[in-house]
């Protein structure tokens, strides 16, 4: 059977404005925000309205023997919504309904189009709070967010996206489709499907609803920044706040080349200093006198270990205009070029050797190395800094990206803590998890994929 046909089956189930075949338009959806990952040629990119739609096009694509690279915004990092030649690239952008929102259990039904930002939006005029908040939270997608268990600032206080998971809606390879999961607190029925599928980068299914546990709206935040002579000092600081038990709704960190950047970026003097070499931000979100003795605790933590500068406030513009430093790193650096983000997770305690070693690589390879990241969970992003023009400095680059991954896993960490494995880290996946592991994940993936259709060529080689 030809593509022509396939194409055309395609048009019948969708209609023609559903069914995009022009390379001039489908090469903007083709692949995501890592430069380092393949991408292909797509047959057709399809973009359904509804369930029905998304079951016709699994259906003809398993006729066909055609595969299905499922995405979202576009917004990844790993290449896991990258196109394969010949695939169809399924769009979910137009599923885009919140269904329900009940803020009796706290629990809200979504479809998988529906941006980030404009749900948690929606459920804060209910006075309840959905807490994954990743960095392009203004413009991803829920579904997006699922298929790669997407992180955020707020995970050390509130964990991942799948964290939030009580059910899911999936379109399985035969085009039926499945319901997993409950409305319920508690429900231990059956295995748990539901997290079988968060995370799976649309290798096993494509999610079609979501159903997303809510928490109440918090106190709006207190602010907290200190910084320190060396990453060692900061780092202990760190350790010192996870061993004493504090959990802040937020707690970050800043290297040198990256406080520097984001300096000369906002044309402003962070106030730590031209000697700092590491800056902590955190927030409370407790609120009052319990949000005070919070920061108070964190304040004498980092003062303790060392912080040359130690402040707090209560100001939620002054709070907003401190984290804003951090939030503006990747457009800082690219006054020096374009960035290539890795993303490994250590242990907390070694999060001081990690940039350490980020330090040596840079030396090495000659380029730029900026690291931020989610220090109350160990989630670092180290971030190259390389010329668009030189194809040397994207090769040096594409080194020191794997390099520091070998550091990640050197220190008893993960090669990603929220971007996913997609297209780029394969290898890595089969380092990190061993042959037994990589086993079980391939015959999970025959049992629910027979004909090897859905992203193949994402997180593992079939």
């Amino acid at each position: 059977m030809s593509d022509d046909a396939l194409v055309t089956r395609l048009r019948e189930h969708l209609g023609k404005a559903a069914v995009l075949t022009d390379s001039d338009v489908t090469d903007a959806y083709s692949r995501d925000m890592m430069p380092l990952a393949p991408v292909g040629k797509p047959l057709a990119v399809v973009l359904p309205s509804d369930v029905e739609g998304v079951q016709a096009v699994v259906k003809a694509c398993a006729e066909f023997g055609v595969p299905i690279v499922p995405r979202g915004a576009g917004s990844g990092l790993s290449g896991a919504a990258n196109a394969i030649d010949g695939c169809v690239v399924l769009v979910l952008t137009k599923l885009d309904q919140i269904v329900e929102i009940d803020a009796g259990n706290r629990l809200a039904v979504v479809q998988p189009g529906v941006v980030n930002l404009d749900f948690r939006g929606a459920v804060e005029k209910h006075g309840l709070f959905y807490p994954p908040d990743p960095s392009s939270y203004d413009w991803c997608t829920l579904g997006g967010n699922l298929s790669t268990n997407a992180g955020g600032l707020c995970c050390v206080k509130y964990g991942v996206t799948t964290d939030s998971v009580l059910g899911l809606e999936v379109v399985l390879a035969d085009g039926s489709l499945l319901k997993t999961g409950r409305r319920t607190v508690k429900g231990v029925a059956g295995y748990d499907l539901a997290r079988l599928f968060v995370g799976s980068e649309g290798t096993l299914g494509v999610i079609t609803q979501a159903t997303l546990a809510l928490k109440p709206l918090p106190q709006l935040p207190s602010t907290f920044v200190a910084g320190f002579g060396s990453t060692e000092a900061a780092g202990e600081a760190v350790a010192r706040v996870v061993r004493e038990g504090l959990v802040p709704s937020l707690l970050e960190i800043m290297d040198a080349t990256s406080i520097k950047a984001a300096e000369a970026y906002l044309k402003t003097d962070l106030g730590a200093g031209s000697d700092c070499k590491a800056l902590l931000l955190a927030q409370s979100d407790s609120g009052g006198e319990v949000a005070r003795r919070e920061l108070a605790a964190l304040e004498q933590i980092c003062v303790d270990c060392g912080a040359g500068l130690a402040y707090a406030t209560d100001d939620l513009e002054e709070g907003k205009m401190l984290l804003q430093a951090r939030r503006v790193v990747l457009n800082a650096l690219e006054l020096y070029g374009v960035w290539l983000t890795d993303d490994v997770c250590v242990p907390r305690t070694r999060i001081a050797e990690l940039i350490a070693g980020c330090e040596r690589i840079s030396q090495e390879v000659g380029l730029r190395i900026a690291v931020v990241g989610h220090a109350g969970d160990g989630n670092m992003h180290p971030t190259i800094v390389y010329s668009p023009d030189s194809e040397d400095e994207f090769a040096r680059a594409q080194k020191a990206f794997d390099a520091i991954l070998e550091v990640g896993l050197s220190l008893g960490g993960t090669v990603t803590g929220e971007h996913g494995v997609g297209k780029i880290k394969r290898e890595w996946l089969a380092r990190e998890i061993g042959e037994v592991g990589l086993r079980v994940h391939r015959q999970i993936k025959q049992a629910l994929d027979p004909q090897g259709l859905f992203n193949p060529g994402s997180m593992f080689s079939l």
